[in-house]
């Protein structure tokens, strides 16, 4: 068992994974996000919901959140490229994760950070203060083709070249600089790198938004689901960050 939650589950047989998701649009939309990505994804070996079986990547994950990365310079160059050149395809017909609308995530926001507050989980003036810098992100956008969950541990190299990036069940139209900003959560001190391979100018004040906000609409679902965001290096050591 890779993982499991209420929403899906994910196994491992050798160099099988087999996903099972309750929701067929999701699991069709991951099918379809691979099929159309211009960068390396995992083989589709079948693909009957609620289930869909592939195959492992090649390589090595860029690295685990709350874990110290090896990987180099180059490595994380190579992984902007490879974002920029998804966020440069022609468009998917869904709207992905990172697609959702600024009244939709500012409302979003506002109710998770009166939980936090409420529920004591955590101290006012750290959710205001990142309250205050997630503002940043709540903009208009140009929609790119985004991979929506691009955890550091998504994506796989072989030395400093990408072999594949996986779960794409978020996969869309979305804002890019939210890509960026999720595969730098906690691994702010490569950003500059990141951002070397990916190229053209990037608003780091987004991205420093964007940090706040996924970390502060996250917790609540972590700590329900049996996740520690509070373990070193995940979600509130980045709140606390902005400190």
């Amino acid at each position: 068992m890779v993982v499991a939650h209420s929403e899906r589950a994910t196994l491992r047989v050798g160099d099988v994974f087999l996903k099972v998701d309750a929701d067929r649009a999701r699991i069709e939309a991951e099918v379809e996000a691979m099929a159309s990505a211009p960068v390396p994804t995992p083989e589709v070996l079948w693909h009957k919901p609620p289930a869909l079986a592939i195959a492992a990547v090649p390589g090595t994950a860029l690295g685990r959140l709350g874990e110290p990365v090896t990987a180099s310079p180059a490595a994380w160059a190579a992984a902007g490229a490879a974002v920029r050149k998804l966020h440069d395809a022609p468009l998917p017909p869904r709207l992905g994760r990172a697609g959702r609308s600024v009244e939709e995530l500012r409302a979003e926001l506002d109710g998770e950070c009166e939980w936090l507050v409420t529920n004591g989980v955590l101290p006012a003036e750290l959710v205001t203060r990142n309250r205050e810098v997630a503002e940043a992100a709540l903009r208009p956008w140009v929609p790119v083709f985004t991979h929506g969950d691009l955890q550091i541990a998504h994506v796989f190299l072989d030395g400093d070249e990408v072999t594949g990036i996986i779960d794409w069940s978020e996969a869309g139209q979305g804002d890019g600089l939210f890509d960026l900003a999720i595969l730098t959560l906690g691994h702010e001190r490569y950003l500059g790198d990141l951002v070397a391979g990916y190229g053209g100018d990037v608003d780091l004040d987004v991205i420093r938004g964007w940090w706040s906000m996924r970390s502060l609409l996250a917790i609540h679902w972590l700590v329900e689901h049996g996740f520690d965001p509070f373990a070193p290096g995940c979600e509130v050591d980045v709140l606390r960050a902005r400190m």
